[in-house]
């Protein structure tokens, strides 16, 4: 296994000790040695707050808390869902590096597993250790099986107010979930929760400003406004907090951070890897005491790359505690802090669908890489797909009234990379991957990634099942079996991104099974016919001792044409496997192929009856009801 070393930094206890005692004035005296640390996060909201330069906001909160700190522009979310999202956070280390990328990579319900190193220190533990009260108000949601107690306390009674005495520090998390999603989409729930927000701080549907690519419709108006009035009513809560610290007497020896776990939940904002995905709101306040940690003047805009990784060490840092080595991330603020030069953002399963993506993200550009370019750019997921948002999508789609930007959003296939210049194109609707005065930027960008694939030794390669196959044979974490063997992760990334048809070709023959995979997801991501050998190839492919190579392989086959009875016997065994995400992959092809799905229906209905893990069931249901005729339907 690996060995935790320690990284020494210089102590902040020590610096401070030495500001307080050269500092004169009766207000000195009261100032703590150790800050107070106070995390308030809040879910799904892209920078739209007034401070950022929003006029339909109403966060006069949180305008104010800006206004005497650092509003950071350029603050990511390493992925564009929640459980990924914390578990950068609470590791310091990125989800694709560990293998909890997937959402609901942990699920007791759906059995299962998700796991990370026994060694592997989260930060709480870390702050503990240095002398740290640490709470966790309401959510945790880390997307692994958290086994061990991390946290003094951790439920919907936690509070800094709680810690033994006034002189013991806190580090405290409140978790504010009344801008979900969810509070979007559920009227009822919407309006319990804003039912005493005054009507002045209300939001006039007609003054919203529709995004090009959604439908400017009346539904897609009011949906908007739902969302900034659940962002008023977030604003005046986070008021509350802020006072409890002021009428504690801690307010200037608290440092606060406000952020968002990733972008807005609505379509093409939530689950995308555009800005309106990853790019939060994300602001500091430093009281006076500790101005030796500002990033520049109180109120000013900082435009540093700073993602989710780097807040853990950052918060150790700032504890005077020691960095454990397995922390991927930068501190960013203090005399420790380092620059980034890129961050990065990675997409794995969202809920029932499989779509692999990664990206780099400058200051000013942002390349993605789309590993499988011939799914369609917005699939079907129940979860975004109930809500009335992109119900009024699939409307304007069927009758052909979205605009350019709208089309871009419900295309068919993606393609392979895109490179976007954020400082002029904002949106990311003006793809420049295929621009020849951009071919540096692109050759530059997409080299940056693929540096960065190796160096975490990217585990989002691995196909699911066979990922989690691999851990229960092997009794211990992906992240650390994948370090033990003979390196075959180089030739791993090669055939996940070749068009080469005799390098996939060679592929289908190696050692590897997640290789031979990858090599079958490569000639299905082919836009042309195939030679005759390779499909003679695949053909013995649908025999590998791994049936999930099996099935991509029958997934090639069938783009090619191929419905015969050995690739619907394949496809049969692969909807009986004992491995849920092994059935899953096969619902997808199924879901995929109404050819192949004919052939299994009663298969699919017995699946749909016994299976305990509700994205196949959601999979197949998805299937059936666009064999028969019955819309888009969810069930």
């Amino acid at each position: 296994l690996m060995v935790i070393k320690f990284l020494k930094i210089p102590s902040l206890f020590f610096i401070l000790s030495l500001s307080v005692f050269l500092s004169c004035g009766e207000e000195s005296k009261t100032v703590k040695e150790r800050p107070n640390i106070l995390w308030i996060s809040v879910e799904d909201i892209s920078p739209d707050l007034g401070c950022y330069g929003d006029p339909i906001a109403h966060t006069p909160t949180l305008d104010k808390l800006a206004s005497n700190g650092f509003m950071y522009t350029n603050a990511i979310a390493n992925a564009p869902v929640c459980a990924p999202a914390r578990n950068a956070i609470i590791t310091g280390m990125y989800p694709s590096s560990l293998g909890t990328l997937h959402m609901r990579s942990f699920s007791n319900a759906m059995k299962t597993s998700g796991r990370i190193p026994e060694e592997i220190q989260l930060y709480p533990e870390v702050l503990r250790r240095a002398g740290y009260y640490c709470t966790n108000n309401v959510k945790e949601d880390y997307n692994f099986d958290l086994k061990r107690d991390i946290w003094d306390a951790s439920s919907n009674q936690a509070h800094w107010k709680n810690r033994p005495d006034k002189a013991t520090p806190f580090f405290s998390v409140f978790n504010l979930t009344l801008t979900h999603e969810s509070c979007i989409n559920n009227l009822e729930k919407h309006q319990r929760l804003t039912e005493d927000l005054p009507s002045e701080l209300r939001t006039d549907p007609k003054s919203i400003d529709v995004p090009p690519y959604y439908p400017d419709t009346a539904e897609v108006r009011t949906l908007l406004a739902r969302h900034y009035d659940n962002i008023a009513q977030m604003d005046r809560v986070v008021e509350k907090l802020l006072m409890e610290l002021e009428d504690a007497g801690e307010k200037e020896n608290t440092i606060v951070f406000f952020y968002s776990d990733h972008g807005t939940g609505l379509p093409r904002h939530k689950r995308w890897l555009f800005d309106t995905g990853v790019k939060v709101p994300f602001i500091v306040y430093i009281p006076e005491a500790y101005q030796f940690l500002y990033p520049a003047a109180p109120g000013s805009a900082v435009d540093e790359l700073i993602s989710f990784i780097d807040l853990a060490p950052t918060a150790i840092d700032l504890a005077g505690a020691d960095i454990p080595e397995n922390m991927q991330g930068k501190i960013f603020l203090g005399k420790n802090k380092e620059e980034n030069p890129y961050v990065y953002i990675a997409r794995g399963r969202m809920d029932e669908r499989y779509d692999m993506q990664r990206g780099v993200r400058s200051k000013q550009f942002k390349y993605l890489r789309y590993y499988e370019p011939n799914k369609p750019f917005m699939q079907f997921m129940n979860t975004p797909e109930g809500g009335p948002l992109m119900t009024e999508i699939r409307k304007a789609e069927k009758k052909g009234n979205l605009n350019d930007a709208g089309w871009q959003m419900v295309a068919k296939t993606k393609p392979t990379e895109s490179l976007f210049d954020l400082v002029n194109d904002p949106l990311e609707l003006n793809d420049l991957a295929r621009d020849p005065k951009m071919k540096d930027t692109l050759q530059k960008m997409r080299a940056v990634h693929d540096r960065w694939m190796l160096d975490i030794m990217d585990i989002g390669l691995l196909p699911e099942p066979i990922m989690r196959t691999w851990e229960t044979d092997n009794d211990q974490p992906i992240y650390n079996w994948i370090r033990s063997q003979e390196s075959f992760y180089d030739e791993l990334l090669m055939m996940s991104s070749t068009e080469d048809e005799s390098i996939l070709y060679r592929g289908l023959n190696h050692d590897n099974e997640a290789v031979r995979y990858w090599a079958g997801q490569g000639l299905y991501n082919l836009k042309t016919k195939v030679k005759p050998a390779t499909l003679k190839q695949l053909k013995k492919t649908l025999d590998d001792t791994v049936i999930n190579v099996s099935i991509s392989a029958a997934r090639a086959l069938l783009r090619q044409g191929d419905s015969s009875k050995e690739v619907i016997k394949i496809l049969a065994e692969g909807l009986e496997a004992e491995n849920e995400w092994t059935r899953l992959q096969t619902a997808l092809v199924l879901d995929d192929f109404e050819t192949a799905l004919k052939q299994l229906v009663p298969a699919a209905k017995k699946s749909i009856k016994q299976d305990y893990n509700k994205y196949v069931v959601r999979v197949l249901n998805r299937g059936l009801n666009k064999l028969y005729g019955t819309s888009n339907k969810v069930k």
